[in-house]
């Protein structure tokens, strides 16, 4: 299996050099989307090894995503390994989600942190429980930590998939639409590492803006 490791970052350039060398060792090619940065993010990242492909100006994780998969494609890659850059993903686990989905008939295989969240923030817990619970009732598939950014997902996947959104809330728009074209979605316990730097992720927009969404797949968008 043809595996490229796609990571969107956004002001990552204390702890990308790092994650990019540890990558490297299992010789996969690892694609940096540096989204309109202001620090050295993407320099450090080619220096070390990898693809970088640039958004000039900030467009969210979803439109980072977007780019490397479009890479991806036109790579003839069969599937992506996605990470966060800031360090929470260990790459030492990649190769589980690889051996899994070549010996599995599962079409994304999604990591799940719950069982294993030491010094993961409350506040995280619980909205990561409330969206995953939401997610698995719409995909009628058990999806215990969907807003895990750590994932592999098969190119067919990525063939078939139009996606509309931009922001945090494309992770989720990639389950439910993957589901509702009949793939499998499985979950791999993996650990995270929390070192108390801050999220760039906002509670309160982000998880109003994945309601939004949410509202507009289940009311708005014909099954």
């Amino acid at each position: 299996m043809k595996v490229c490791v796609i990571i969107p970052t956004y002001n990552e350039a204390k702890s990308i050099g790092n994650l990019v060398k540890r990558i490297q060792k299992m010789h996969l090619k690892v694609v940096v989307i540096d989204d309109g940065s202001k620090d050295n993010t993407g320099k450090i990242a080619r220096e070390n090894g990898a693809e970088v492909l640039r958004n000039e100006t900030n467009q969210g994780k979803g439109a980072s995503l977007i780019k490397g998969f479009d890479y991806a494609l036109k790579n003839n890659f069969d599937a992506v390994i996605c990470m966060d850059g800031d360090g929470q993903h260990l790459p030492e686990e990649i190769p589980i989600f690889i051996n899994l989905a070549t010996h599995s008939d599962s079409h994304i295989l999604i990591g799940n942190r719950m069982a294993k969240r030491r010094n993961m923030p409350l506040l995280r817990v619980f909205t990561n429980k409330f969206m995953s619970w939401l997610i698995s009732c719409i995909t009628k598939q058990r999806i215990p930590d969907s807003q895990c950014g750590f994932r592999l997902i098969k190119r067919i996947i990525l063939e078939k998939l139009k996606l509309t959104t931009h922001k945090y809330e494309t992770e989720s728009e990639i389950i439910i639409k993957a589901s509702r074209l009949g793939f499998k979605i499985d979950s791999v316990p993996i650990k995270t590492i929390y070192t108390g730097g801050k999220s760039q992720i906002n509670p309160l927009i982000d998880t109003l803006r994945f309601i939004r969404y949410i509202v507009k797949e289940i009311w708005i968008t014909p099954s």
